[in-house]
């Protein structure tokens, strides 16, 4: 009698943890594809703002066509990866959005030699606009990478290991910076000039 009242006792805990862990493993695969889609959201912000961005200067830049040009196809290439894409792509649109980020450093760079531009109320706004996108994108990237390391975590401790297979769990792939010019620091000129 007693045997089988330790025995359900620990049957009883067995499925507790169980139950315990699963819906630990669930919760934690929904924050990450959570996390994941606020970054979708910037970069679509991001994607939107490009196009505009680009029209308020085409007139005054027709020498520079090809750095236009340049930026509308990292543009256009970075909407086509993430398109339908999610956590599974993470490299493939770190990528992408890498080279989109370079263009539009290089786009950056011939703006600021059109003093006329600069003046334009439409171009600075476009650029801060941008700005505060790429801080948000850098952000959520961020949350991205917490959210998806706790759950890596979690998929790879006890008891959580043993149920892993059954909340279909898969190691998340952390956002990196793939692309050299994410990694070169700004160059900040304050002299006016």
């Amino acid at each position: 009698m007693t045997a089988a009242i330790v025995i359900g006792v620990i049957a009883v805990i067995t499925v507790f943890i169980a139950i315990s862990s699963y819906n630990s493993l669930i919760n934690l695969k929904e924050q990450t594809n959570n996390s994941w889609k606020q970054i979708d959201v910037q970069l679509k912000r991001r994607h939107d703002l490009i196009p505009n961005l680009v029209e308020a200067v085409r007139g005054a830049m027709q020498f520079e066509r090809e750095t236009l040009e340049a930026v509308i196809a990292a543009r256009n290439k970075a909407v086509s990866v993430c398109t339908g894409a999610g956590p599974g792509n993470v490299a493939e649109i770190a990528a992408a959005e890498g080279a989109l980020s370079a263009a539009l450093s290089r786009f950056s760079a011939i703006v600021e030699a059109y003093p006329e531009l600069k003046a334009t109320g439409n171009v600075a706004q476009f650029q801060e606009e941008l700005t505060s996108t790429e801080n948000r994108v850098g952000f959520a990237r961020q949350a991205y990478n917490d959210t998806a390391t706790s759950y890596n975590v979690a998929q790879q401790q006890f008891p959580n290991v043993l149920f892993a297979g059954m909340a279909k769990a898969a190691p998340a792939t952390l956002w990196e910076i793939s692309e050299q010019a994410d990694r070169e620091v700004p160059k900040v000129n304050l002299s006016f000039k």
